[in-house]
């Protein structure tokens, strides 16, 4: 098994790991009831059927381990997030930001190696630069069955990330920890699929909108954290509508505040 350290952890990420216990409760208690009764439903049912597959992603926090905390308690402003968007052609969740991550390998020594292993093959990053500090309690994806398990790690500084296949991921970023903080990048977003209807925490940016799973766990981490301000959640958008206000520039740039 890979160990986890989170001793390594710098003192702005601290909130996080002294409380990281917490980040389950926070997961529910911004999805609706009705979405929550679903999940555990369908949770079940997988259970029972024998149908559930084990994955894990990299949830990878970088900036100087040295740097002071930001406005309000926030982290520094230089700190970031790993995202990506995966490509359009893929069969489950295309055209979705997330974490890097998937489905576990037989090879593979527990989640921490799945979840490192997937983000050497998506982004490109040199994983002996990342520290693994924590696991969070495995979470039921029903659209796909899976039961995926966020790894939390840190770096000061992870080297060059991008793209490394395209027909696996679209767009690869460190996004700045402030966009996902900024309450004008906040909203609720909703879609119904025939029988099944999701709603959830949302973060706009300009070149992706972060939503379902990956868009709960990170409204998680900064409620846990201290780090979210208030904003609007009575901003609810159909995901369509939402996803129409993303812009495509060539280059990530400046496009989150």
């Amino acid at each position: 098994m890979v160990e986890l350290s989170p001793d390594a952890a710098p003192g702005w990420l601290r909130p996080l790991l002294d409380n990281v216990a917490a980040v389950p409760d926070a997961y529910r208690n911004r999805t609706p009831a009705d979405v929550l009764a679903a999940i555990n439903t369908a949770n079940a049912a997988a259970t029972r059927a024998g149908t559930k597959r084990d994955a894990a992603v990299l949830v990878l926090f970088s900036g100087p381990a040295d740097a002071p905390r930001g406005d309000l308690g926030g982290p520094p402003p230089e700190t970031d997030l790993l995202v990506t968007v995966r490509a359009s052609s893929l069969r489950n969740h295309s055209g979705q930001a997330a974490f890097p991550g998937g489905v576990s390998d037989p090879e593979d020594d527990g989640p921490v190696a799945t979840a490192l292993r997937e983000a050497r093959e998506e982004t490109g990053v040199d994983t002996t630069r990342l520290t693994p500090l924590a696991v969070l309690d495995r979470m039921f994806i029903p659209p796909t069955g899976f039961h995926v398990v966020p790894v939390l790690a840190y770096s000061p500084d992870p080297g060059p990330v991008g793209v490394v296949d395209p027909a696996e991921a679209a767009i690869v970023a460190r996004v700045p920890l402030r966009a996902f903080i900024n309450p004008e990048n906040r909203l609720m977003v909703y879609r119904q699929a025939n029988t099944s209807r999701f709603a959830g925490p949302a973060f706009l940016l300009n070149q992706m909108l972060v939503w379902g799973f990956t868009g709960q766990v990170i409204s998680a981490l900064l409620d846990v954290a201290g780090w979210a301000q208030p904003w609007n959640t009575d901003d609810v958008r159909e995901l369509e509508e939402a996803m129409a206000e993303v812009t495509s520039p060539s280059q990530y740039g400046e496009a989150q505040r």
